[in-house]
């Protein structure tokens, strides 16, 4: 018998379209799959509190596809590397395949890896099963990175995408005898604190639920994508972004799909909101671009001078937790911040106006809203986070300037005009009409009463005014600027 292969599973928690499992079936052998949970290997971003519980049901989800096949997992918690090592010297694996990640910890991680099973004889390769175009295949003309997203994508889609997915996984040879394995309740993902029963409602994590997802909304919602995705009462948008983040469903499985939509007209993409849901992918990719050729944005801004940015100071943190609990005042910032507490996710628009709202509104660092939103979504991505708080900070790649600020009350009556969204989290307001659900401090008193609704008990006074905020976040903004 050929020694075994070692498949070592990371964010990439699927049996289709999986590149390193594919290696390790060509050699023939057994084939060990193996977990690590190595949290000192993340660095400074270990996994959030949300992305821990998805991940403790996505496991299980693959423990079970593992079982159908008469195969499994080896559970392990400790250093990579040093679990690697152990496991080949347990089972004589002559090699270990991966699909690769590429947060600047693991990259660096990964190197040493790759050299330490090099220097013991074993092969150590890894793959991409991530990603469309990966970041250091991708350069300007000038050999540099792109820092605005229209001429990398279209840079990216003048390459081409393959159409080709590798098929699901239906048999894998497993050893005579398994090492020993921890259980998933060793790793303790759950929470101790149980608040994610709204979570359980909403997801279905794992590579099953990931296929039923696209299968949905390739059937029924992406050609209204792009007429839809704004509203946030709504099942507009795909949903999938963590079970792309944890690789239960690849961006080639995505793509895939929707150009089998075009096959009786030969045209791709067949229609407006298919052609703006694959630019998102591409923010996706771009995200993770940025990420690679710029490593110290998840704490520092890209452009420099924002390290100078004059933000306000809320020394007994007073207005972070309030934004953080959806007591703002501002029922759009609310709701978001309630659906997000209950679900482990919030609508995209809803998360620009609420990010808006924290460092314009509130002019606390981006840094503070970037972390809440780590710990609390279940998709909770170190790319996608970084570039999509930085946009709004006015201090990333292809970024929104600073001076673009969002009333939250406008942008509420425009994308959430009958108050469906903020009824629905936040039931105290359930019953005021729709002239005041997004201003209800405007509301006459009589109204509010019916209502049932008195302001400073059920429901907050806003804890800024827009106007003043707006002239303070302007003047925060030029006294950046006098300073360069």
């Amino acid at each position: 018998m050929k020694p075994p292969i070692l498949y070592w599973f990371r964010r990439d928690l699927r049996l289709q379209d999986n590149p390193a499992l594919q290696k390790a079936l060509e050699g023939g052998g057994p084939i060990i799959p193996v977990y690590i949970h190595d949290e000192a290997g993340e660095g400074e971003w270990k996994t959030g509190g949300a992305s821990r519980w998805w991940l403790h049901h996505s496991l299980v989800s693959l423990r079970e596809s593992l079982a159908k096949l008469n195969s499994r997992f080896i559970v392990r918690a400790g250093a990579s590397g040093e679990v690697l090592e152990e496991l080949c010297e347990e089972t004589g694996a002559k090699a270990v395949y991966w699909n690769r990640r590429y947060e600047p910890a693991i990259i660096a991680r990964d190197k040493q890896i790759k050299q330490s099973l090099r220097d013991l004889e074993i092969e150590g390769e890894s793959f991409n099963g991530a990603l469309l175009f990966e970041p250091h295949t991708i350069e300007n003309k000038q050999g540099r990175p792109f820092q605005v997203f229209t001429p990398y994508w279209r840079h990216c889609l003048a390459k081409g995408i393959s159409e080709n997915t590798s098929a699901r996984v239906k048999k894998l040879p497993h050893p005579n005898e398994w090492p020993k394995s921890e259980s998933l309740d060793d790793l303790e993902l759950l929470p101790l604190i149980n608040w994610t029963d709204g979570f359980a409602e909403n997801w279905e994590p794992g590579e099953t639920g990931a296929l039923k997802s696209l299968k949905v909304f390739v059937k029924s919602a992406v050609d209204e994508y792009e007429s839809k995705r704004d509203f946030p009462h709504i099942v507009g948008t795909s949903q999938l972004s963590p079970y792309l983040h944890f690789g239960e469903i690849s961006p080639q499985q995505i793509w895939s799909a929707l150009q089998k939509r075009s096959e009786a007209t030969g045209v791709f993409p067949t229609s407006k909101g298919e052609q703006v849901y694959l630019s998102e992918i591409g923010w996706r990719e771009f995200a993770h671009h940025l990420l690679y050729h710029f490593p110290q944005t998840p704490h520092a801004p890209l452009r420099a001078d924002y390290e100078r940015f004059p933000w306000a100071s809320d020394p007994d943190g007073a207005k972070l937790r309030a934004w953080q609990r959806g007591l703002t005042g501002y029922p759009i910032v609310d709701a978001g911040m309630r659906e997000l507490w209950h679900t482990g996710w919030m609508h995209n628009r809803v998360r620009m106006i609420v990010a808006s709202f924290l460092v314009k509104h509130l002019r606390l660092p981006w840094t503070l809203g970037a972390a809440w939103f780590w710990d609390t979504l279940v998709d909770a991505d170190l790319a996608s986070n970084t570039l999509g708080w930085q946009w709004t900070a006015g201090c990333g790649a292809d970024a929104a300037p600073f001076f673009r600020i969002f009333a939250p009350v406008n942008q509420g009556e425009k994308f959430d005009k009958n108050g469906d969204y903020v009824r629905k989290w936040i039931p105290e307001l359930a019953k005021l009409g729709s002239k005041y659900i997004q201003r209800p401090w405007e509301a006459p008193t009589e109204v509010l009463e019916a209502a049932e609704i008195e302001l400073g008990n059920q429901y907050p006074h806003p804890i800024v005014d827009h106007t003043t905020a707006r002239k303070e976040a302007l003047a925060a903004f030029q006294q950046l600027r006098n300073s360069k």
